[in-house]
């Protein structure tokens, strides 16, 4: 009669199982496990190592990869505080003088060109800052235009046709001949 009512039978680490909770021991294990653990190697701050094909090191306690672009993202981070005076960089024209100079606008910036009024060096201080900017504008202007005529601004059509959407090249020429007209002047100008 027993065998009608059980149709399946009980596990060595089932009736154990049953055991442990009986005497509440919950944490004891019924089942031994194999596996595999990887060994594990500590690092130290500063330590720089390859695991799975990428670079790695630890800084300030975090462990990071080292990739191509960590330098481009040096040159973009702006710190929360000014290394020069240690004043939060809040100003909004805190990120663009930080760019520039290392520095916060308010007061590092506004400091170095009031000393440099006294001194009598801001008007040239003044132009080199306005002729880096027209030489950064003329070489904008330059590379607009020449991406203007390398243009290709030919679309091949559902069946196949190749359609030239171009009006007149000598357009292209002219244009061309107008902005080197106008970096030469803006040129002059610079200087």
């Amino acid at each position: 009669m027993s065998e009608s009512l059980l149709k399946k039978e009980f596990k060595q680490s089932d009736v154990q199982r049953v055991r442990n909770l009986v005497n509440k021991d919950f944490t004891s294990k019924t089942k031994a496990q194999s596996g595999y653990k990887k060994s594990s190697e500590r690092h130290k701050e500063g330590d720089v190592w390859e695991e799975g094909g990428k670079q790695w090191t630890i800084k300030n306690g975090i462990k990071q990869n080292l990739t191509k672009l960590d330098s481009a993202k040096k040159a973009i981070r702006i710190p929360l505080r000014c290394p020069k005076c240690g004043g939060p960089m809040k100003h909004w024209l805190a990120k663009k003088m930080y760019k520039i100079h290392g520095f916060c606008f308010d007061p590092c910036t506004v400091q170095m060109e009031a000393h440099l009024r006294k001194a009598g060096l801001y008007k040239q201080y003044e132009e080199r800052m306005m002729q880096g900017n027209m030489k950064a504008f003329a070489q904008d202007v330059e590379q607009w235009a020449i991406d203007l005529i390398n243009t290709k601004e030919t679309f091949i059509t559902e069946a196949g046709d190749v359609e030239d959407w171009r009006s007149n090249s000598n357009k292209d020429k002219e244009l061309l001949n107008n902005v080197k007209q106008y970096l030469t002047h803006l040129a002059e100008h610079i200087k």
